[in-house]
């Protein structure tokens, strides 16, 4: 029979968590889709990547959601089987207090084992797919990123302006300035402009202007009825390298590895932003994807701080409240200590045991209030 009670209890956790998780994580997305439709839109990337770099986007959403879903999904629950006198049953067929905490405990490192595979794993690849999308795509849609009456930098090297656009996507008095480097430039004025491509390759086509040259500290200046201005191997403005956060595990603990072993400042490596410079980045991402984790199995037992006192007691909305607040504040501590994360070893290892600590304090708080037995 508890085993019956057990997986009731379960099933309701992980349907209510399941639930919870994914509606919180697409609402989320939604809205943070559409941002990206901004972007991509401005940038003139075309549809297909935007598509594949929001649904990349997910998981990491996903990662965010996890801990506040599954705290909440056990208050909810265990305020529920209160409220409906359901625990009532667990005690009547002999099931202990503590024994329901152990096997919350239980539970609580498989929850804890899927965030690290998910934050670990799962999240650096897909998000370092999403930004291979943009690393490889190119510039589409050129006609929607010129906004009139605005100096349109979103091709590298290349500011255009234009004071109007009709509806046909007709650019009138532009002003174009392409720089090779610092001291060589063409800055390009015209009355009328279109985008048209040729063979695939986007061309600005210009009408009735004057192009002013400076290189090499000369000036040479050029009238012009109908110009094209090329936009072959154009490159955005668009960070496409790889951050830390995109860097796979393996990589952070070689980065790691390669530093501590090196003296010199230069640090000769294939993987992207692996330098001494970088290092607390490094520790955080570190500490992000393997330590924060392991506040889940903290935050499963917090809810059962519920079964203390029964509905009947006259403080019970208070211990409910408290316990809301404490599991709240567990989520923001956890993710506010990423912040305290330094080069200095001792300190990391020291905030790296606050969730042990914390968990042993909570589950002795447990057996203290709940006195062991044998059970049958």
């Amino acid at each position: 029979m508890k085993k019956i009670l057990f997986r009731k209890l379960l099933l309701d956790y992980l349907k209510f968590f399941i639930i919870s998780l994914f509606s919180a994580s697409i609402i989320i997305w939604v809205f943070q889709a559409v941002n990206f439709l901004d972007i991509m839109i401005e940038d003139g990337r075309d549809y297909t990547v935007y598509i594949k770099y929001s649904l990349l986007s997910l998981p990491k959403i996903i990662n965010k959601i996890y801990p506040f879903a599954l705290f909440f999904s056990l208050f909810y629950v265990t305020t529920k089987y209160e409220t409906n006198n359901e625990l009532i049953i667990f005690w009547n067929f002999g099931v202990h207090k503590i024994e329901l905490i152990n096997f919350i405990m239980k539970i609580s490192l498989i929850f804890m084992v899927v965030q690290i595979l998910l934050a670990s794993l799962i999240v650096p690849s897909t998000q370092d797919i999403a930004r291979s999308f943009l690393r490889s795509s190119s510039v589409n849609f050129f006609g929607n990123f010129i906004k009139p009456q605005r100096f349109n930098d979103t091709i590298k090297n290349v500011t255009i302006y234009s004071e109007k656009k009709d509806s046909d996507g007709n650019l009138f008095n532009l002003y174009l300035k392409k720089e090779t480097d610092i001291n060589n430039f063409q800055i390009t004025y015209a009355k009328k402009g279109f985008f048209k491509e040729i063979n695939k390759f986007p061309i600005l086509v210009l009408f009735d202007g004057q192009t002013i040259t400076v290189k090499d500290g000369q000036t040479t200046n050029i009238g012009f009825t109908k110009s094209d201005f090329p936009l072959k191997n154009i490159e955005t403005n668009t960070m496409t390298y790889t951050k830390t956060q995109e860097l796979s595990t393996k990589n952070l603990f070689l980065c790691i590895e390669i530093i501590q072993k090196t003296k010199s400042d230069i640090i000769k490596t294939n993987i992207e932003n692996c330098s001494k410079q970088n290092l607390n980045n490094i520790y955080k991402e570190f500490y992000k994807r393997l330590i924060v984790p392991l506040y889940i199995p903290l935050l499963t037992l917090v809810p059962l701080l519920l079964i203390i006192s029964s509905k009947e007691s006259s403080n019970y909305n208070k211990i409910k409240l408290l316990t809301f607040l404490i599991g709240l504040f567990s989520i923001i501590f956890s993710e506010t200590t990423i912040r305290f994360v330094s080069e200095i070893f001792l300190f990391n290892f020291t905030i790296s045991i606050i969730p042990i600590i914390i968990f042993l304090f909570l589950y002795l708080f447990f057996l203290k209030n709940f006195s062991i037995r044998k059970f049958n």
